[in-house]
């Protein structure tokens, strides 16, 4: 968290930011959980410590994704969702997707491969997957110059959607990266709700390659233990729920311009763009080109 975000008013130079000795005392564990939620009503929310603060960003909002794990993660829930009930901790999570965690309270089988609830008929009223795809991602909001990393969980309906022109379901987005020589951590990235759907569907669409100060921002936030486990925990456990009680036993059967902070936070100055090296993937097919798609941002500012 920066000044502005807690001050009506910038404050004078010549101010320094003291780590607090007495962080105990506020009522906290002194870890500050971060996350920005995605909604049906196609807004973008900052949580902070499971509480929802500051102001919702509508349809579209850029950010950098610092980092993901190799495969989809999986989360399943014995029971109906309700929206007016607290979220808890699903009954059984794979961050592989090949497994049950060793933390989940209720796992449904040895391996996700032989797992009665990943099979199709196996959701509610018998329609798609009881076990859901999800991808979290750890991401630093463009405009944004704390450097605070935030979770993002991106739903399975996200995830391998045909591309749309430019438009990409994140599976789609990292081979269309891949096959121009970046990465997720080398772009600035648009998340666009899609206006046709009334579930909370993400397009991912290529921006602009990193300015200096993103770029070295990127590199701080991949060496911080948070985002590690950003990745690592459910949107559930990083807000702080608690485990559900296990069910009982059911029969067998995933060009750059001022950068302006979305949530109200400073702004960037602008500065010089910079490609920065890519994660090293295997290479797939291009399918068109990154520059067509950036469009000639070194010279045009972007809608």
């Amino acid at each position: 968290m920066n000044e502005i975000t807690i001050f009506d008013q910038p404050t004078e130079g010549g101010f320094v930011r003291r780590e607090s000795g007495r962080l105990d005392r506020m009522g906290g564990s002194g870890i500050t959980s971060r996350r920005i939620k995605i909604s049906n009503g196609r807004v973008f929310k900052k949580v902070v410590n499971g509480e929802e603060i500051g102001k919702a960003v509508d349809k579209q909002l850029d950010v950098i994704i610092v980092d993901w794990l190799l495969e989809p993660s999986r989360k399943f829930y014995a029971g109906a969702y309700d929206k007016n009930v607290k979220a808890k901790l699903p009954d059984c999570w794979s961050n592989d997707g090949i497994k049950p965690e060793a933390s989940a309270n209720a796992p449904q089988a040895k391996t996700c491969m032989e797992c009665p609830k990943n099979v199709k008929g196996s959701g509610s009223n018998g329609q798609g997957k009881a076990c859901r795809y999800e991808r979290r991602l750890a991401v630093l909001v463009a405009g944004d110059s704390s450097g605070d990393v935030y979770q993002i969980t991106v739903p399975g309906g996200s995830l391998f959607s045909n591309n749309n022109g430019n438009l990409y379901g994140f599976e789609g987005y990292k081979k269309f990266l891949l096959a121009n020589n970046a990465a997720p951590d080398t772009v600035v990235t648009s998340l666009i709700y899609d206006p046709e759907t009334d579930t909370a569907k993400l397009w991912f669409k290529a921006a602009s390659f990193l300015n200096a100060q993103q770029a070295a921002a990127v590199d701080v936030a991949q060496k911080d233990p948070t985002t590690d486990r950003y990745l690592k925990l459910t949107a559930a456990a990083v807000d702080g729920a608690k485990a559900i009680a296990a069910p009982e036993p059911v029969a067998a059967i995933a060009p750059p311009t001022a950068s302006v902070n979305p949530f109200g936070d400073d702004d960037d100055e602008d500065e010089v763009p910079v490609k920065r090296a890519a994660k090293k993937e295997t290479p797939a097919a291009p399918k068109a080109e990154l520059n067509e798609v950036l469009g000639d941002w070194l010279d045009e500012d972007e809608d």
